[in-house]
């Protein structure tokens, strides 16, 4: 019997995406993971250029649009090298360094790309997001010690069910989950920044170690374009990050002022992620940018 799960538990990452599923997910866009637990980004182009790894949450992962409209499969299209989308609806910025340590030993590529939102930063500060209990890490005598998931209940509610549950639960506000224990907080509200920001040196070892480029770039909701306070609030977390990763010799990406220049900066958004427009314009920045990116954390 085939499951039917868009995702699955994991002993490392809390969850991944279901190896093989095929289905509606978020936003009722068809989805296609493939037999590694990756989301299509279609054909394998036929260049024998190394491989692009893309890491990060919603936004990386593409919820709302089809396969083949995810900025990961926009930039294989446009590159012509096969990108590998790697990204996990709802991930927190630890979780996305994890996985990014996990593929990238697993593919060995020459480039790897950390999308992350604002927000990530919040996941860190829990052990359960939407629901799914997740890995977190802690400061203990100035080091990063790494706390694993608790493996879920043996018996679950039925799929039918959890989907109508979180189809409520999701569109509360981020206080109201927290008190319903759709989330469960380790660490006081802040302290995800510092915590990010070790987990960037992390990228950085990964980066000496394996000896491949890691580009750190930031990703915003629709919401920033219309309230400026929280387009404030979070460009000032997404700036912390990005400072950060590039004085441990990352490359940073911020793609606010790209979208800050059209005057109409919502069309390119779906209901709370990019749409296809949006996602190619993601693309097409960090392609035409890769070289410059490269050459500077190479400096």
């Amino acid at each position: 019997m085939t499951d039917a799960r868009q995702f699955i538990y994991d002993c490392l990452l809390g969850y991944v995406p279901n190896p093989g599923f095929r289905g509606h997910g978020f936003g009722g866009s068809f989805h296609t993971i493939d037999s590694d637990g990756l989301r299509s980004c279609g054909e394998i182009p036929t260049s024998s250029g190394a491989s692009i790894l893309t890491v990060g949450d919603s936004f990386t992962y593409g919820d709302e649009v089809l396969d083949e409209e995810a900025w990961p499969a926009q930039l294989q299209r446009l590159t012509g090298r096969r990108v590998l989308n790697g990204g996990v609806t709802g991930y927190g910025f630890d979780q996305t360094v994890l996985r990014a340590e996990q593929l990238a030993a697993r593919y060995k590529p020459s480039l790897i790309v950390v999308g992350f939102i604002a927000d990530d930063l919040r996941r860190t500060e829990m052990r359960r997001m939407w629901g799914r209990d997740k890995p977190w890490f802690a400061i203990e005598n100035d080091q990063l010690v790494f706390k694993r998931a608790s493996a879920p209940a043996r018996i679950g509610l039925p799929l039918y069910i959890r989907r109508r549950i979180d189809h409520v639960l999701v569109d509360l506000s981020p206080r109201l989950q927290d008190t319903l224990r759709y989330n469960l907080r380790v660490h006081p509200p802040g302290r995800g920044l510092a915590i990010a920001k070790r987990l960037t040196e992390q990228l950085a070892r990964l980066q000496e170690e394996l000896n491949v480029k890691v580009i750190v770039m930031a990703q915003y909701p629709p919401v920033v374009w219309v309230n400026t306070t929280i387009a404030d609030e979070q460009r000032h977390l997404t700036q912390s990050v990005l400072e950060h990763a590039a004085d441990c010799g990352l490359a940073p990406l911020d793609t606010f002022q790209r979208l800050a220049t059209e005057p109409k900066p919502l069309d390119f958004y779906g209901f709370s992620h990019m749409n296809a427009r949006g996602n190619v314009m993601m693309a097409t920045l960090l392609a035409a940018t890769l070289p410059a990116l490269l050459q500077r954390s190479s400096a």
